[in-house]
């Protein structure tokens, strides 16, 4: 994802590229960002943060740990912030809502623009469907540290929404042994782990004598980027606030 988000800044000609961060360790530190693509940008590779204080908008695909670093170097120097990282617990996601209070940040499970289009046609079938089963069955490649992916949750949340239900309560994660017969209402998920799948999501709707079935299918993570990129424009200007990307594209 790193690769991809300097390739689309790079082939922007209105943003412009002022710093690149790794994790510490990292062998690509001290390298020209653009090297990989065989361009000078200038910009060199750093695991310090303080490169932070450089920026208008920073653009964060990497782990909760690292996003949460971040955070108080972009708050002190008024930096946005679009995070396309995943798996963080509640008190993560609070600190990111008190770091919006703050500067504006665009915090979304999924970045791509078909996925984002998916979540609203979720929304509407969550209701007309209402009596039907939901299940939601994911797959990702084998390195993949969190499950169900934060897509998978979103799409469940706007399943949710649609029919007006609680998500955390009507949520079935896992299943294992003697279950008992399906509750209706609830929403059960799936997750798959194998290869280098970049990211498989159906969300089944079943019902008597017939099957529904909304299908996203990642084929590579350059639309992630693009979408990142888009969300870093939504941001010019925005003084604080917490956005998904429905305000970015406008699907509110």
């Amino acid at each position: 994802m790193g690769r991809l988000i300097l390739e689309a800044v790079l082939a922007c000609d209105d943003l412009k590229l002022t710093a690149a961060l790794t994790a510490p360790g990292n062998a690509e530190i001290g390298k020209d960002a653009g090297a990989f693509l065989g361009k000078t940008t200038g910009v060199l590779i750093s695991d310090d943060v303080n490169e932070l204080k450089k920026a208008d908008v920073l653009i964060d695909f990497t782990r909760p740990a690292a996003t949460l670093s971040y955070l108080p170097v972009c708050e002190a120097n008024h930096v946005g912030i679009v995070i396309g990282t995943t798996g963080f617990d509640a008190a993560g996601k609070a600190s990111i809502e008190e770091t919006a209070k703050k500067v504006p940040v665009v915090f979304a499970p999924n970045m791509s623009v078909g996925v984002n289009a998916v979540f609203k046609l979720l929304e509407i079938a969550g209701g007309m469907l209402a009596d039907y089963d939901c299940e939601i069955v994911e797959m990702h490649h084998k390195h993949k540290v969190d499950a169900p992916s934060g897509t998978a949750l979103e799409m469940g949340r706007r399943v949710a929404k649609g029919r007006n239900i609680d998500f955390d309560s009507a949520a079935v994660l896992s299943r294992e042994g003697h279950t008992g017969e399906r509750v209706q209402g609830t929403i059960g998920f799936a997750a798959l782990r194998g290869g280098d799948v970049v990211g498989d999501h159906t969300v089944i709707f079943a019902g008597p004598g017939e099957r529904i079935e909304i299908t996203h299918k990642s084929g590579s993570r350059a639309g992630y980027a693009k979408g990142s990129v888009t969300a870093a424009r939504f941001l010019a200007g925005k003084k604080n606030g917490l956005y998904s990307m429905s305000d970015v594209l406008s699907l509110n």
